[in-house]
């Protein structure tokens, strides 16, 4: 149908420049689009964009592996600035004509819900913008990839002071929590300049569109279809009202348990039962074949999709001097293949982050299976989901055989997990106010206003913890969430996913099978559902009911007392 042929491989965009990529889309706005020609002009374009979002894909990778390499992080620019904010202006276009034909199909309904969006919001102005926020997004990461601390003469990455975090020594903790402040804190001013400019531009280019405020832009742009402002300010007090009681009902045990008067910071991941830490694996080998059994013994599906990662050499977990901080599971969108990213150092958190990331994958493999791009990757809350479930789906099968624990310390790995989603809920209604605050307050540019707004709101759903002395490092902490400068908005997802999950988890405690075949299901329709029935076909409901909250954390308080309970009888 194409005058043009297209490449077989996304290599051959790897060093594109636009002048490279234009004639393509030129060929998809002048090609015949009728009721004869529609299915295998949307496979072409299809086709055309998984090439590049993969290579632009395959060079973002190489350059979070490892962003103290120039060349690296020119190339990731180069798609980051360059090719992809222009690609989004020709993809418009092409989404302009499909609409204004008045073509359709059965399975775009949600496709199309979103192309009449990205037409709406586009503008040419804002192209240079997006481009600039790029470039200052992979400045945070190469500021915040090059952090380490020197402990006992070493220079180490960050991450790779966690596990002194769980040690019983207080001092060593301390010692390990001031190591990891200490370079946000040394580069507050360097990092609030950032995003002193962060903020102007995301002001500017909703301003462009035709908004009040980047927060009004942000949700139509994310096609947050299903819910509202208002719909996560309700989630903000529900979590107040009902999960920040029991963070400091769970803290206040925390602090009796560890015969201490107060509980400072460093004191959040010691277990206070175990003398000594969980250490689930010690290399990356034996991280990536132990989590191949437990996800087998999930469904063996999965176990077999783990492998072909691990097989094609679709994994880097192991935390190393030059990485980006964090973890993330990306999409190879023409081959159909998932991408891990991670910075493990052999504690128990690494283990939930790779389920929590393989959530993910397996999400990629499920919904690859639809014949375009468009019908394979849901919104967020969609993706979270598969991640959060997976978390919860594979906690029973932690256990030896094959798996990373004995009964008993599994127990200890599953409470302090669902500690940690108590923990994480508070956190997440923080960050998502603290960027609602930001972006509609009038005063998100001023960078102690920020600071003071943000220990204001971490002392609404934050308590239990003495920070006397702190403030400078209980500040750095939202310098630490990339989402805020990366990826704006983008965190009530995850409260969001966490109730669904915790509905995913709630339904195979009594039938474990149909809770698997139910979210395997889920994950298969990728995006072409509305978000509440992807939840409905998961088992869950999209909720921000304060009652449906409230009974959630109740559900999780009552299983953390079970666990507690089955520790010492076990003892």
């Amino acid at each position: 149908m194409l005058p043009l042929k297209l490449p077989d491989s996304p290599a051959a965009f790897a060093d594109a420049a636009w002048d490279d990529v234009v004639p393509y889309y030129d060929a998809l706005a002048a090609a015949p689009l009728d009721a004869t020609s529609l299915d295998e002009w949307l496979a072409a374009w299809s086709r055309l964009e998984a090439l590049l979002t993969e290579a632009a894909s395959l060079a973002m990778i190489a350059y979070t592996v490892d962003t103290a390499d120039p060349a690296k992080e020119a190339a990731h620019l180069r798609f980051s600035t360059a090719l992809m904010p222009r690609l989004e202006e020709r993809s418009v276009e092409l989404a302009r004509r499909l609409v204004e034909s008045g073509l359709t199909r059965a399975d775009m309904e949600t496709a199309l819900a979103r192309f009449r969006t990205q037409i709406g919001l586009f503008r040419e102005s804002n192209i240079p913008i997006f481009s600039e926020l790029e470039e200052l997004g992979t400045r945070y990461q190469r500021i915040t990839g090059s952090m380490t601390a020197e402990w006992d003469g070493e220079e180490m990455p960050l991450p790779r002071l966690q596990p002194f975090l769980t040690r019983p020594d207080r001092a060593i903790r301390e010692r390990g929590y001031r190591g990891r402040t200490a370079p946000y804190v040394a580069s507050h001013d360097e990092l609030a300049a950032l995003f002193d400019r962060m903020y102007l531009l995301r002001q500017q280019a909703a301003q462009n569109a035709g908004f009040a405020n980047f927060r009004d832009y942000i949700f139509p742009a994310k096609f947050r279809f299903d819910y509202t402002p208002e719909d996560c300010e309700r989630f903000h007090r529900a979590v107040e009202r009902a999960v920040a009681p029991a963070v400091e009902r769970v803290l206040e045990h925390r602090r009796r348990r560890l015969g201490l008067d107060a509980l400072r910071p460093w004191d959040l991941q010691v277990d206070p039962a175990r003398a000594e830490p969980l250490r689930p694996f010690r290399t990356e080998a034996e991280l990536t074949t132990r989590a191949a059994d437990v996800f087998q013994r999930v469904d063996p599906a999965f176990g077999a999709e783990f492998r072909t990662m691990i097989d094609e050499h679709l994994l880097d977990l192991e935390s190393r001097k030059g990485k980006a901080p964090g973890g993330y599971c990306d999409t190879l969108h023409f081959r159909g293949r998932p991408f891990i990213f991670m910075n493990a150092v052999g504690v128990v958190d690494d283990v939930m982050t790779l389920l929590h990331e393989s959530g993910h994958a397996f999400h990629a493999f499920a919904s690859h299976a639809q014949p375009l791009i468009w019908q394979r990757h849901p919104g967020s809350e969609a993706a979270e989901l598969a991640s959060m479930s997976m978390e919860l789906l594979a906690s029973p099968h932690l256990a030896a055989p094959g798996g990373y624990f004995t009964e008993e310390e599994a127990r200890a790995a599953l409470l302090e997990h669902l500690e940690d989603i108590l923990l994480s809920l508070a956190h997440i209604a923080s960050v998502d106010a603290f960027q609602t605050w930001i972006y509609t307050s009038g005063r998100g540019g001023d960078a102690a206003a920020r600071d003071a707004e943000w220990l204001r709101l971490r002392g609404r759903f934050e308590r239990g913890v003495d920070w006397s002395g702190l403030d400078a490092e209980r500040v750095s902490r939202w310098y630490r969430q990339l989402h805020i400068f990366l990826y704006p908005f983008y965190y009530i997802e995850y409260g969001i996913a966490q109730l669904g999950a915790l509905q995913v988890w709630r339904n195979s405690l009594s039938d474990p099978r149909a809770a698997v075949t139910a979210y395997r299901h889920a994950l298969a329709l990728g995006a072409t559902r509305p978000l509440p029935e992807l939840y409905a076909a998961a088992g869950a409901r999209l909720t921000f009911d304060p009652a449906d909250i409230a009974s959630l954390t109740a559900l999780v308080e009552q299983r953390i007392e079970e666990l507690r309970d089955a520790d010492v009888a076990a003892r």
